[in-house]
């Protein structure tokens, strides 16, 4: 397989930095203590730390192929005990080719100490959220105009009082008992994206045309999806107990459909959403503004580059140079291929860590990491590799 924007120099260097995992028996040479006291800080700070950050964990679905066993995301997801078990084994493995235990291994959280479910955007917009191929999907809320516009008049009405609507009726009491023994309900300070929220609830092709042809309904649909986002932000903040001065800082979006809207398009829809966001919850500098959008949108760039984001995750055709040409303070988390990783491609693995170091240059700020997900199949083997190569070829001091 070939990789993307890598240089022939890279495949060099890397096939005979891979050569050397092969001739120690597969297994990656790196000197694990030194590499994950060095991580700590080059995580904590990655414009100043001594080497370029890791910011691969791994995740849970990596352990059906680590563990050979049969793909199970259902149970994965909804059982606890199930869930624990693989990470504890898993973890094992762990332990001994990373050095570390890389997943939870919690506790189930105690029923009493948790707060009843509270409703979420796609709720408000009446869009359900179904079990299908291995995932949870929101379902589609309006197919035409028509129908959009009248769920968009009941949206209307249920945020002259959202706090009635998205709150349980046990709510105070819980609330009260709750936070007498020191706990706090969740904050709302992360959202998948605009556009793939809105593709989500009216459909990816209906938006489109939405846009082009009827600007004031998408204009309308727009506005009540952030008018809805800050009052359900407000409410959750007001519950905790914070003021508006008090509440914490940061908001996030994770946004794949992004790529789908022209610069053009996204402006119009997508920005005064992200905007009308940060400005209230990370209007600071140094307040955390992140995006994830695993797609090729690096015709968004400028746009994204006014909301100065201080995290990205974007596509694996997207490169670091670019990132950086109009997010001068983002930590860019990436840019490895996610199925370059999946697929234990050893050459390029390595070659796209040194085709990010290189793009980074000298104002750093990488976090590497997949550009997307990390999918069953990534290995653990893999995952040393990484570490070995970052111990080889991304020390700065």
């Amino acid at each position: 397989m070939s990789s993307i924007n890598v240089t022939p120099e890279h495949i060099k260097i890397a096939e005979t930095f891979v050569a050397k995992t092969h001739a120690n028996g597969g297994l990656a040479p790196v000197d694990l203590n030194r590499f994950w006291e060095t991580q700590e800080a080059a995580r904590r700070d990655p414009w100043n730390g001594p080497q370029v950050a890791l910011g691969i964990g791994m995740s849970s679905e990596c352990c059906f192929d680590e563990l050979d066993i049969p793909i199970d995301y259902h149970t994965l997801t909804h059982n606890h005990a199930y869930r624990l078990d693989l990470h504890t084994r898993y973890n094992n493995l762990a332990e001994k080719i990373v050095g570390k235990r890389l997943l939870s291994e919690a506790p189930a959280p105690d029923p009493a100490l948790q707060y009843p479910g509270v409703k979420q955007l796609h709720d408000i917009f009446e869009a359900r959220n179904e079990w299908h191929n291995e995932s949870y999907w929101l379902m589609q809320a309006a197919t035409n105009e028509d129908e959009l516009s009248a769920l968009l008049d009941r949206v209307e009405a249920r945020l002259n009082d959202l706090r009635a609507f998205i709150l349980p009726e046990n709510w105070d009491a819980e609330r009260s008992r709750l936070m007498a023994a020191g706990r706090k309900p969740g904050l709302y300070r992360g959202q998948r994206g605009p556009v793939t929220f809105a593709m989500s609830v009216y459909g990816v092709e209906n938006l489109i045309y939405l846009i082009l042809d009827n600007p004031e309904l998408a204009g309308r649909l727009r506005d009540l999806i952030l008018e809805a986002m800050l009052e359900r932000a407000r409410i959750l903040d007001e519950e905790a107990g914070y003021s508006p001065t008090e509440a914490p800082r940061g908001f996030s979006f994770a946004d794949d459909n992004c790529t789908l809207l022209t610069a053009d398009m996204y402006e119009f829809f997508a920005y005064p959403i992200l905007k009308g966001m940060f400005d209230r919850y990370c209007p600071a500098p140094e307040d955390r503004r992140g995006q994830h959008s695993d797609s090729d949108m690096e015709h968004l760039l400028p746009i994204l580059g006014r909301c100065d984001l201080r995290w990205t995750n974007f596509g694996p055709t997207v490169m670091v140079d670019k990132i950086r040409e109009h997010l001068p303070n983002a930590v860019i988390h990436g840019q490895l291929a996610p199925f370059v990783f999946s697929r234990n491609e050893e050459v390029n693995i390595v070659a796209e860590l040194l085709r990010d170091i290189e793009l980074a240059g000298d104002e750093r700020g990488l976090l590497f990491a997949t550009a997307g997900s990390i999918n069953n199949g990534s290995r653990l083997t893999g995952l040393r590799l990484i570490m070995a190569a970052i111990q080889e070829f991304g020390q700065y001091q």
